[in-house]
């Protein structure tokens, strides 16, 4: 199952924030269930705590290398749990520039702390206009509300 699947429903309700991240950090999410915290040109990427949740007990990660460019919405990594196999995409395009080799051998960071300690990449894009087409807290936070 990927983290697509957990919102496919919501795909087509895609909220666009209004928000842009040029001039300081923020935290964006994504539809599949992707968080993204912006700081500098860089966006440090891992899955939602609601995503760990739904996917239990993280026994495998894989993370992308370091020096690759990756595309929005590639597959770039896969999160595999005692309930599923997950693929994550990236939320945005460019060069990957950083990679948690701790999550790859301590998978269980990802259920202890899902968006801090337990991120997966960092990713330096290229298009201010995907950062801005990802959703804030409180679009996310709806979509969320209304899967359950």
């Amino acid at each position: 199952m990927s983290l697509r699947l957990l919102s496919k429903s919501f795909v087509a309700q895609r909220i666009t924030p209004t928000l842009s991240s040029r001039f300081y950090a923020t935290k964006k999410y994504t539809a599949s269930h992707e968080w993204i915290s912006i700081d500098n040109g860089v966006g440090t990427v891992g899955i939602t705590e609601y995503a760990q949740n739904a996917l239990g007990d993280v026994v495998y990660v894989e993370v992308p290398e370091v020096g690759s460019q990756v595309e929005l919405d590639e597959t770039v990594g896969v999160v595999e749990s005692v309930k599923s196999t997950s693929d994550i995409y990236s939320p945005l395009s460019g060069e990957i520039v950083d990679a948690n080799k701790d999550v790859v051998e301590k998978s269980k960071l990802i259920n202890q702390s899902p968006e801090k300690d337990g991120w997966l990449f960092k990713v330096k894009f290229s298009s201010q206009e995907e950062v801005d087409n990802l959703l804030d807290e409180a679009a996310y936070k709806k979509l969320t509300e209304s899967e359950n």
